[in-house]
């Protein structure tokens, strides 16, 4: 019998240089869309999928990660004081349950396999799910990406990742994978190639930065020397379990915003507002308006 997808790791120990002077003292996790930190929009997919337990890796200055998922009395006692009982239940929803958070550092920038390995004995030896805060993925049908790769992973087990499709002419940039043989809602993976040459990808399926993993991953991990970049790249270790386990891949049905850059950060930001019906109307005519001033 598989074991079901109980944890999550979400590394969060980047420096976000790309948001400077923001990111200065606020973790670019930490910025928001809308009204909500990029970092709680992923908290929220994972939970929604059944997670249970969520470890975030995380570095110097991170703290207000922690203390965002921590609960505030004071705050808590102001709101219940002057009757915002709709705000106090937002806090209450969004604050993960005492013991299902645990926060561990990645000391050195070493890249995402040695984020991933920083996890390892709180994983321990099961499943677990693995989503970088920066993507944001908006689901057409509703379902988190997540839910959909745990609902293929019950039929598959091994392990799974999220691609999604991208110009063909800008498949040199990404994660690539090939496919193959169908397996319910997912397709067994035959290759994967991390950023191709123009002209050689094997097809035009990015992964998406959602990943489900077996805990055979951090023996492979612990032996990986440093790759491209001079980091511990997660894409070699999956590449040598590939020899011996399955991978399959769930194509994301929806929208993905890269949250690590300016322009995917305001795609969300607008992708967003207009996907909330308490705002959506209102920002439609500022939005309007901002565009004919220009």
């Amino acid at each position: 019998m598989r074991k079901p997808i109980r944890k999550a790791i979400l590394p969060v120990a980047g420096l976000g240089t790309r948001f400077l002077p923001a990111t200065k003292a606020v973790p670019k996790e930490m910025l928001t869309v809308v009204d909500r930190p990029v970092v709680q929009h992923v908290v929220d997919e994972a939970r929604a999928a059944g997670i249970e337990h969520i470890v975030f890796v995380t570095g110097r200055n991170k703290a207000v990660i922690e203390d965002h998922f921590d609960r505030q009395f004071e705050l808590e006692r102001t709101l219940q004081e002057r009757g915002k009982l709709k705000e106090l239940e937002q806090l209450d929803r969004d604050t993960p349950k005492a013991g299902t958070t645990s926060f561990t550092r990645q000391q050195l920038p070493l890249g995402l396999g040695h984020a991933v390995w920083c996890a390892r004995d709180i994983i321990g030896d099961e499943p677990f799910a693995l989503l970088l805060p920066d993507m944001l993925h908006m689901a057409k049908d509703g379902k988190g990406c997540l839910a959909s790769m745990v609902e293929a992973y019950d039929e598959t087990g091994g392990n799974v990742l999220a691609v999604y499709e991208v110009p063909e002419d800008q498949a040199f940039q990404y994660g690539i994978v090939g496919t193959g043989a169908v397996h319910g809602k997912a397709h067994a993976i035959t290759q994967m190639v991390e950023k191709p040459k123009p002209g050689t990808a094997p097809s035009n399926l990015a992964i998406s930065g959602r990943y489900i993993l077996q805990p055979t991953i951090f023996d492979l991990l612990a032996k990986q020397g440093q790759g491209a970049g001079g980091e511990i790249q997660l894409t070699d270790s999956m590449l040598k379990l590939k020899e011996s386990e399955p991978f399959y891949a769930v194509t994301f049905d929806g929208a993905i915003y890269d949250c690590g850059s300016k322009i995917g950060f305001l795609m969300a930001n607008v992708a967003y507002a207009l996907s909330r019906p308490d705002i959506e109307d209102e920002f439609r005519v500022a939005l309007g308006q901002v565009l004919e001033r220009k």
